[in-house]
């Protein structure tokens, strides 16, 4: 893939990732290695996706040079504070078989109930120990995932070193208008997880107005959705099984949507999940003894 986003540090990263949040892709190297052959070298993992494992061994298996790909992993809530952050980090790293990350990001901004006073000083206490593993070159750049603007502002207001993502749930009928427009107007690439859509619903696929456009552009919906986001200066990270929809979520840039196609999505009703909000809950860690 040779379309990139240029981040705040100047450095790049390429318009679309793989992500690895899939129960398939725990203590599984061969999707991974078959995204690797189709031409993915951006990966975005976390420590609650378990799947950390499963990234180090495909990469290593595949024999590519570490220069050549980019991994970005996050920590979880229960690893946060300036005690936790590097022994997480260290424990990333083992499972990622590599010595340094490319992209290392807080993956929730508070507990759920935390007092505001609580979780801003927790998010500043963490992020400066962040800060701290990149001055000693293990860490190349910061990101935050799910952060909204009042979250994200805590720590612009007292970093020294800017993220260069805010990963979030993006996707027609889930476009958050002001988050992305407050990364963007700070110099920080929105990135979108579950960027195919989510919910009870199925979401987005079954959608009319999604239907009509595909059918228009002569693409699938998968690919209108993130050619969606792509116009709209988002970097999407799609999940995929098989070679087949790796691939086609990759073949998004001989198209453009019209402006009112733009338009028409971003004011699609919402269908995304409620009650699933920063503030107000988070997922639970998966329990796995092997996760250590």
């Amino acid at each position: 893939m040779n379309e990139f986003y240029t981040l705040n540090d100047g450095s790049t990263l390429p318009k679309i990732g793989f992500g690895t949040y899939n129960e398939e892709f725990a203590d599984n190297k061969d999707v991974i290695l078959k995204a690797i052959e189709c031409g993915y070298r951006f990966f975005d993992t976390a420590s609650l996706y378990e799947t950390e494992r499963s990234l180090g061994n495909a990469l290593k298996e595949s024999g590519i040079a570490r220069n050549e790909v980019i991994i970005e992993t996050k920590m979880w809530i229960d690893e946060m504070g300036a005690e936790n952050v590097e022994k997480a980090f260290e424990r990333s790293l083992n499972r990622l078989q590599t010595d340094y990350v490319d992209i290392y990001m807080m993956h929730w901004p508070r507990q759920t109930g935390a007092d505001d006073e609580d979780w801003k000083s927790l998010d500043i206490e963490t992020w400066q120990a962040m800060e701290r593993l990149v001055e000693k070159g293990k860490i190349k750049r910061l990101g935050l995932s799910n952060f909204l603007p009042h979250h994200l502002k805590n720590i612009l207001d007292n970093c020294k070193i800017k993220p260069v993502v805010d990963q979030l749930e993006l996707h027609p009928g889930y476009s958050q208008e002001k988050a992305v427009s407050y990364c963007q107007e700070h110099d920080v690439i929105p990135m979108a997880w579950s960027p195919l859509g989510r919910g009870r619903e199925n979401a987005t696929i079954g959608n009319a107005i999604l239907v009509k456009l595909a059918k228009k552009y002569g693409k699938s919906i998968q690919q209108i959705n993130l050619r969606f986001l792509l116009q709209k200066g988002i970097l999407p990270i799609p999940k995929a099984s098989t070679p087949e929809h790796m691939k086609s979520n990759m073949d998004v840039f001989d198209f453009e949507l019209s402006e009112d196609d733009i338009s028409m999505l971003s004011c699609m009703p919402q269908t995304a999940w409620l009650e699933e909000h920063p503030d107000f809950a988070i997922p639970d860690r998966k329990s796995n003894p092997n996760n250590i």
